[in-house]
This record gives C-alpha cells, structure tokens and sequence, in this order.
C-alpha cells in the first residue's frame, strides 16, 4: 500500500511518518482540548517517537513536541505524506 495521500488516523503512525490533520473526532472536552493544543485540519504532524508499548506518542506540531495518548490519537484523522 502506498503511503502517498494514505488516510489514517494519528494513532496508527510511525516515528518520522508525517501527515496533514483532516478531521477531529470525538466530542465535548476531549475534542476541545485537542483543537486548544493547535490540532486543527490543515496543520502537518511529524511521529517523533512512541513510547516502548505505543502509549504515549511524541509528535511534532508547529514547532513544538506534544506527547498524546494513543486513545486521543485514535481521534485525528490524517492524511499520511510521501
């Protein structure tokens, strides 16, 4: 498979994969704290690591590292760069 405008969600990702948000899921204050710490459609992410079971997940976002757990990533839907 490709990975070329590939669509995934955050969660499934791996270290130095870098994709565009396309949608927000979840509701309530899940989804506004995510959209509060800059993850908003349009904006690219870089996996910077994962921890050794996967949770939680280090990206890169507008300049600054962000550390979410794999049930919040599992709510962004992105779009997967070459």
């Amino acid at each position: 498979m490709s990975t070329y405008n590939d669509e995934k969600f955050l969660s499934a990702l791996k270290p130095k994969d870098r994709a565009k948000v396309k949608k927000v899921l979840g509701e309530g204050n899940l989804k506004r704290k995510l959209l509060d710490m800059g993850i908003i459609p349009g904006v690219l992410v870089e996996v910077v690591k994962l921890a050794p079971l996967g949770d939680p997940i280090e990206i890169k976002i507008k300049g600054y590292n962000l550390s979410l757990r794999k049930d919040e990533a599992s709510q962004i839907f992105v779009e997967v760069e070459a």
